[in-house]
């Protein structure tokens, strides 16, 4: 059986951290250019350094995504960010462009280089291309089906990887090529700009009455024509390895270090539970079912993979993600008097009960004893976003628990 790999992503040096705690087998991440996640608070290049080093220690790979769609513009830069990626030695390169590939192989032919779900990698025979020229992964565009990888797998050299989306957003364009945000407000999705237009609500506006707006009604349920359900395959990881695919990959650059501790302890234990024993990853479906939904999700879908997607889905009434737990921090020490340090994200009060999230898959539910602002006074509330706190939560934590707060 080929080694499953658990891909998850990171948008800043925190979420690195929780990501390979909490399960991962790679984590990739961006930079501060010529990745398709502008908006996300990316790597510096001091903070790359610090979380392979930090990645590399606990056997975990990193790769970096190059993915834009470059413009004449950009290639000067690619150079030279791709120099730089160079002496940071990161596990792999992720990319769409053909031209930033030959960059690539020219100026740090030592680090591999995966074909991104941008490309539209949609048959064997662009497989063995990319594979020709030296990648040595390429990911399945979104649109594909089980059978259609299996298919791929059977005619591509057995050393060839394929990784493939199976938890997170799914866009409504083709692989992920979206014009809508360039067009409606000048913010390229292919140069990381997205403004994610998929997610609006629209209304036909008639030429002769311009300021009178009529709703757009795909049927009774609502305006939100564009507004896909997300994916998620952790009920078929039989599936997914059965398939050939090496490389189970969640979405989400733009996520909190909750949801992707949440995505990564879910998946990590059912890849394993199967692994060890199928029957054991049945028995513990329901788990696997419960702990998904305790992060942030558009409810859920399993994409192409069974055939095309029908009107089920899509969601029409609403752009909002159903939200079960709020994200409080995660413990960055612990001091002598088993307190944790933490920097606060959001509201919590003494006597309040919480949950201590660990990455062995415990929830651990206690009540807040008492807080402590940096200066040791002791204060009711934890009111500001970002400060520094000292918490007693009467029992034992580690560093990189997660604090959260069920909303239910």
């Amino acid at each position: 059986m080929r080694k499953t790999e658990l891909l998850v992503p990171a948008s800043s040096l925190e979420v690195l951290k929780i990501a390979v705690i909490f399960g991962a087998d790679a984590v990739y991440i961006g930079g501060e250019a010529f990745g398709l996640r502008a908006k996300a608070k990316n790597f510096s290049h001091d903070d790359m350094a610090e979380g392979i080093a930090f990645a590399h220690e606990h056997g975990v790979k990193v790769y970096v995504t190059v993915n834009i769609l470059a413009h004449n513009q950009d290639m000067e830069g690619v150079r030279q960010y791709l120099a730089e990626l160079k002496e940071l030695k990161p596990d792999a390169l992720l990319i769409a462009d053909p031209g930033i590939f030959t960059y690539a192989r020219e100026i740090c032919p030592e680090i591999e280089c995966h074909i991104s779900t941008q490309a539209n990698n949609t048959n064997y025979e662009t497989y063995l291309f990319w594979n020709r020229l030296g990648a040595t992964r390429v990911v399945a565009a979104r649109e594909l089906s089980l059978q259609e990888i299996r298919e791929i797998r059977e005619k591509i050299p057995e050393e060839m990887e394929i990784e493939a989306f199976v938890h997170g957003a799914m866009c409504i364009s083709y692989s992920g090529r979206c014009l809508l945000s360039n067009y409606l407000v000048g913010r390229d999705a292919n140069q990381g700009a997205c403004t994610h237009p998929c997610r609006w609500k629209y209304s036909i506006v008639e030429e002769t009455r311009p300021n009178e707006y009529m709703p757009v009604f795909e049927n009774e349920r609502g305006t939100y024509i564009f507004n896909s359900k997300d994916l998620c395959m952790v009920e078929h990881i039989d599936d997914l390895i059965s398939s050939g695919v090496d490389s189970l990959k969640i979405e989400g650059r733009m996520k909190t270090a909750l949801y992707v501790a949440t995505v990564a302890r879910t998946y990590r234990k059912a890849i394993d539970d199967y692994l060890e024993d199928p029957e054991k990853y049945k028995k513990n479906m329901p788990w696997y079912l419960e702990q998904i939904s305790n992060c942030t999700y558009r409810q859920f879908t399993t994409g192409f993979f069974y055939g095309k997607p029908d009107h089920d889905s899509q969601i029409y009434d609403s752009n909002t993600y159903i939200k079960e737990y709020t994200y409080l921090g995660y413990v960055e020490s612990v001091t002598e008097e088993g307190y944790a340090q933490i920097t606060q994200r959001n509201k919590f009060v003494v006597g309040e009960e919480i949950e201590i999230m660990k990455p062995d898959g415990r929830n651990v539910s206690v009540t807040v004893k008492a807080i402590y602002d940096e200066e040791g006074n002791s204060v009711e509330s934890a009111p500001h976003p970002q400060q520094k706190l000292y918490v007693d939560l009467g029992e034992e934590v580690q560093v990189y628990d997660i604090l959260r707060r069920s909303e239910a």
